[in-house]
């Protein structure tokens, strides 16, 4: 029976991390799995633990080559000229067609979004370590209050 519950987890994890390989989100994959999105999540963490390191860096550039892809994707839709169309008719400023800056606005998010990924995908963000030293003194103070009326 331990054998077959193994068989199962095993199989779980491999479906959660071929999922997510192909950009699946977790709420899709625990749709999948017949699990939460949190416990799709701990499913694909588990799965990772136990990838040999060499896997590891392969999937990490792999998925740098996947973002790589979308950033040049987002910066194409950046570079390029939008105008403004309303009701399929092109909005025209003084006689040119006014510039649209909603699909330029939103690649400049996307962009950053995909910088973020890479930064997380890489431990580029790691917290910085902080030291903390303290003296063992405790001082009080009480505020707003009169001490005088107090004794």
């Amino acid at each position: 029976m331990a054998r077959r519950a193994t068989e199962e987890t095993q199989e779980r994890r491999a479906e959660a991390v071929r999922l997510r390989r192909r950009g699946v989100s977790f709420e899709d994959i625990g749709d999948a799995l017949g699990v939460t999105k949190q416990r799709a999540h701990q499913i694909y963490r588990a799965a990772l633990a136990e990838i040999p390191a060499q896997e590891v860096a392969e999937y990490r550039a792999e998925q740098a080559e996947r973002l790589d892809e979308m950033l040049r994707k987002a910066y194409e839709v950046l570079e390029r000229k939008h105008i403004t169309v309303n009701n399929g008719k092109v909005i025209y400023l003084d006689d040119e067609p006014m510039e649209d800056d909603a699909p330029t606005l939103m690649a400049i998010k996307t962009i950053l979004q995909i910088e973020e990924r890479r930064a997380k995908l890489l431990g580029l963000d790691a917290p910085a370590r902080q030291q903390v030293e303290v003296d063992g003194s405790l001082r009080y103070e009480i505020v707003g209050v009169d001490l005088d009326q107090l004794k």
